[in-house]
């Protein structure tokens, strides 16, 4: 009963009635805003909704926390810089630097690091939390990817994922960009040189962009506007819709007993997710403040004032983007010319075609692979990345080859360092760049396969023990224990596919029907997805230890339970 139902209501010619007493401010309070917004409704359904507990779901909370940090420190940072490349003289705190000629932007940066109160302190919280951000993104996209909670229905919530991660490497580059030190001005300056690779555009958007020939004078003000309104707004309205989205679909949860395609085990939202998530916010946050106050990065008062005739000796950019800094480092210097035109393949291949590629096979995976296994149907069960070796050899092939890419971003570093040619080490990332997602690939393949089989002799012939037992025969052998159903049902819930098949050439009215090259390369892509699978016993086999199937299907008598 509300507090209005508990009172006599005052009309005309009504005597006024007094509020009872046991009616406190707090629920009136609650009364009132439930009769305009209706909060008791989205309570009912939302507040009591039950999130599983896995320690792998909290990744996507580190990418929020840390998100949640960079708009905080963010809006600090922006009371005190000034987005303008018009040339000043410096006379701030820093000694080594007054006197010298800079852009507005690079001095208000080294004024926030050294006159502003706790300025530095945020800054540096500032850049490490875009750092954690992105690499949070990065784990928390995959996990979704080797245990398939992209599945129909979330294909979607996959996609703003992916370009949330899109979005915060662009933002992360232009905030990068911003103080106009040597260092970031060498980034501007790649970036120019890819902007200009373009074909037929190149130049109109070199133009748009600096606002002239490079450097320019339009390209820190833009790169603000970019970085503190437009990808951000961009960026938290992504998040608000993911986040509904999570609320709106069932949530994933790995198979366990009790736990189906139309429930999920776990705890509520209302208090117990809410308390550990205010918890560890904090912890992050704290972490991040740890790092910003100990970690020093991004010293710009080390690296100058940008100079267009100057380039930083072993220039790095921020790790997100070392896949692009390596890719453009071991392309072949290619070029076409043509009626007067050149295309500067070693530009546009690395920079834009080669990552393009990369990651749109990445976002447009989910309905890359629903097309190949033909699954349309809804899946709240997370897959054991083991149980699809195929897809999880893809994803280290993916991870594999962005790291070659990323560890080629460093070629110079790891030249001086390690005392080797240059031309070897950029040889070897070209050579690497081809073979070791292939490697990557055929090495978790046979890996998931292994763990597979391993499964099935846990689930035929027990647990071990580690205690020997001496047969009458005089051998010896190892006493296996049962698993216990629980555990027994982690290793024998997921599903077996099995793969597409061409319909039959003559259908039921006797007519011919011919196969579209589609369908065939379909078929194909199927029976290589599920090739070779380890067939998982049987629920019979597993009660009574009866042999196993082997990976053909046909059963093996050395499969038997142990004495």
């Amino acid at each position: 009963m509300s507090a209005q139902e508990s009172t006599a209501k005052v009309g005309h010619g009504a005597e006024p009635a007094s509020i009872s007493v046991r009616e406190s401010k707090g629920v009136r309070l609650a009364d009132a805003l439930d009769e305009r917004l209706g909060i008791y409704r989205l309570g009912g359904k939302y507040i009591r909704k039950v999130f599983p507990d896995h320690w792998s779901f909290m990744l996507g909370e580190v990418a929020l926390y840390s998100f949640i940090t960079l708009l905080l420190t963010g809006v600090y940072l922006t009371l005190f810089f000034q987005p303008s490349a018009q040339d000043v003289v410096y006379n701030g705190s820093h000694v080594p630097l007054q006197g010298v000629h800079m852009s507005q932007a690079y001095a208000s940066t080294l004024d926030i690091s050294f006159d502003v109160r706790g300025g530095l302190l945020i800054r540096q919280v500032h850049h490490w939390a875009a750092l954690i951000f992105i690499a949070a993104l990065f784990v928390h996209m995959f996990r979704h990817f080797f245990t398939g909670s992209f599945r129909k229905p979330r294909e979607i919530n996959w996609l703003f994922g992916f370009l949330l991660l899109v979005l915060a490497m662009l933002n992360g580059f232009a905030g990068y960009s911003l103080p106009d030190d040597l260092l970031s001005g060498t980034g501007l300056r790649i970036a120019d040189g890819v902007v200009l690779a373009i074909p037929l555009v190149g130049t109109y958007l070199q133009f748009f962009f600096f606002g002239g020939q490079f450097p320019g004078d339009d390209a820190i003000p833009r790169l603000f506007t970019v970085h503190v309104l437009l990808v951000p707004a961009l960026m938290v309205g992504l998040v608000a819709v993911h986040l509904i989205y999570v609320f709106y679909h069932k949530h994933t949860q790995f198979p366990g007993p009790g736990r189906t395609e139309r429930n999920v085990v776990g705890q509520p939202f209302m208090p117990v997710y809410v308390a550990k998530a205010g918890g560890f916010f904090f912890l992050i946050f704290g972490t991040t403040a740890v790092l910003g106050g100990l970690a020093q990065i991004n010293p710009i008062w080390s690296y100058g004032p940008y100079r267009p005739e100057r380039v930083a000796a072993g220039s790095q950019p921020d790790w997100y983007l070392g896949f692009l800094e390596g890719s453009l480092r071991i392309m072949p210097d290619w070029e076409w010319s043509a009626f007067g035109h050149t295309i500067s393949f070693s530009l546009l291949i690395p920079a834009l075609i080669v990552p393009g590629i990369l990651f749109i096979l990445l976002g447009a995976y989910p309905w890359i692979e629903a097309w190949i296994t033909g699954d349309t149907r809804e899946h709240h069960l997370l897959d054991r990345p083991r149980n699809m070796p195929v897809r999880t050899g893809l994803g280290a092939a993916w991870i594999a080859a962005y790291g070659v890419l990323w560890a080629c971003g460093g070629n110079d570093i790891l030249a001086t360092h390690l005392h080797l040619s240059i031309n070897t080490i950029t040889w070897a990332g070209r050579v690497a760049f081809f073979i070791a997602p292939v490697l990557a690939y055929m090495v978790t393949v046979r890996w998931c396969k292994g763990l597979q089989l391993r499964d099935r002799d846990k689930v035929l012939h027990g647990r071990e023990t580690g205690i020997i037992k001496k047969l009458p025969s005089g051998g010896f052998v190892e006493r296996h224990e049962p698993l216990d159903p629980a555990a027994r049902h982690i290793l024998t819930a997921h599903e077996q596919y099995e793969p597409l098949e061409l319909p039959p050439p003559v259908d039921d009215n006797g007519v011919t029907r011919k196969a579209t090259p589609g369908q065939r390369l379909r078929v194909r892509l199927s029976r290589w997805y599920f090739a070779d699978q380890i067939r998982k016993p049987t629920a019979a086999q597993a009660l009574v230890g009866a042999p196993a199937p082997d990976h053909r299907g046909e059963i093996s008598a050395e499969h038997g339970p142990h004495a």
